[in-house]
């Protein structure tokens, strides 16, 4: 069974407050983009689950957020047999695209399929956010505002069908950790939810 997982962009991203757990409280706009990993999960012929990359290099294998994303549901699920991943890399790391966000709910997904699980949408966004605060919007994986870490999603009907859009990879590992480390949150005047209903040509100047 093959999946091909997508990435996102943050239409905007307001930083509002430091939390004492260390984590922040955000409001963001999340969109999807149609670039793709490829990820397939096949019965493991040696008895043992283990995950294959191909493409982008991802690191040490049992590091990887499809193989977390594998041992989260058979705590769960027992029943899980040992499988064989295999992800070929495409979305580029540590770039904001969350891609290996992706990656880990596409595993989520395949395995609730593929052996029945019968795990909720709902339910599927807990586990999704064990993984990551930015996972849960990969199982919706339509435009949404999302608030707290990320995790709180909100739907907007919202589509970009007469622009393009330009990824540019400078080739530029961006660790979240790092970028976050130096921000001074601050509560905006005006919200995205409230920007991105505006004309695009004003968004700039907000």
């Amino acid at each position: 069974m093959i999946a091909f997982p997508n990435c996102k962009i943050n239409l905007g991203l307001h930083i509002l407050r430091k939390k004492e757990d260390g984590y922040h409280d955000l409001e963001t706009f999340f969109f999807p983009v149609p670039i793709h990993d490829a990820l397939e999960i096949l019965p493991s012929e040696s008895g043992k689950t283990k995950m294959i990359s191909s493409g982008i290099d991802t690191g040490e294998a049992e590091n990887n957020i499809c193989l977390k994303a594998y041992c989260l549901l058979r705590k769960d699920f027992p029943q899980l047999p040992e499988v064989t991943i295999h992800l070929h890399k495409a979305i580029p790391l540590g770039s904001g695209l969350g891609g290996g966000s992706s990656d880990g709910v596409a595993t989520l997904q395949l395995l609730n399929k593929k052996f029945n699980l019968n795990i909720s949408e709902e339910l599927l966004c807990g586990y999704a956010l064990q993984l990551g605060s930015d996972c849960p919007f990969f199982v919706l994986n339509k435009p949404a505002v999302a608030l707290g870490r990320g995790e709180t999603l909100t739907p907007v009907d919202f589509a970009l069908t007469h622009y393009k859009i330009v990824i540019v990879n400078p080739g530029i590992h961006v660790s979240t950790t790092e970028a976050f480390k130096d921000i001074i949150p601050a509560v905006p005047s005006k919200s995205i939810k409230e920007i991105i209903h505006q004309p695009i040509s004003t968004w700039k100047r907000e």
